[in-house]
């Protein structure tokens, strides 16, 4: 079994993944999952899942949504932005001063989740969108997800997403800070 070969066509560039509408999906996931979730490490994961195409349309030559957006190739580059991102993570948390804490960690088990959430999300939600993605690839090369919803439908589900999850994410945090303040 090949990948079909696709060369993007001009409205396809114009679609091209923008890898911050993926972080919209993420905000949700922090706002669930809160401390067994890191956003750091899914954005990382969102930014390793975009190298490949971003490759294909520097040099011209290859597969654009290729074996990365897979979930075979989705799940190897889980492993890879977790062990990576855990500690680019924390480093990078260290260097904004997000916390007074010197010693910010990031548990195994949270990097791996936010890396495996972040490029399995990643996978579905371009699905919906590009017609040369094969992602479950070697076992079919349909993609049954093509088109559930339109371009512009999906780009607002993840900027809303972003807002939403945002807004109540801070909100929540925020009263449940003020309750500890308070002994409440």
């Amino acid at each position: 079994i090949r990948f079909r070969q696709f060369a993007p066509s001009p409205s396809e560039l114009n679609a091209m993944p923008f890898t911050p509408l993926h972080m919209g999906p993420g905000i949700v996931f922090k706002l669930i999952l809160q401390g067994s979730f890191s956003l750091m490490v899914f954005g990382w994961s969102q930014i390793v899942m975009d190298i490949q195409p971003l490759l294909v349309m520097i040099s011209g030559e290859g597969h654009l949504h290729g074996f990365s957006h897979t979930y075979i190739g989705a799940a190897l580059l889980a492993l890879f932005s977790a062990l990576t991102g855990k500690y680019l993570s924390e480093f990078g948390l260290r260097l904004m001063r997000i916390t007074r804490d010197k010693r910010i960690r990031i548990g195994w088990r949270v990097s791996l989740v936010s890396a495996f959430i972040g490029t399995f999300s990643h996978v579905l939600l371009d699905s919906l969108m590009h017609g040369d993605l094969q992602p479950f690839y070697p076992f079919s090369l349909a993609n049954p997800l093509l088109g559930w919803l339109s371009i512009d439908a999906l780009n607002r589900l993840c900027i809303y997403s972003a807002i939403i999850g945002g807004v109540l994410f801070f909100t929540l945090n925020y009263f449940r800070d003020r309750n500890k303040m308070w002994g409440i």
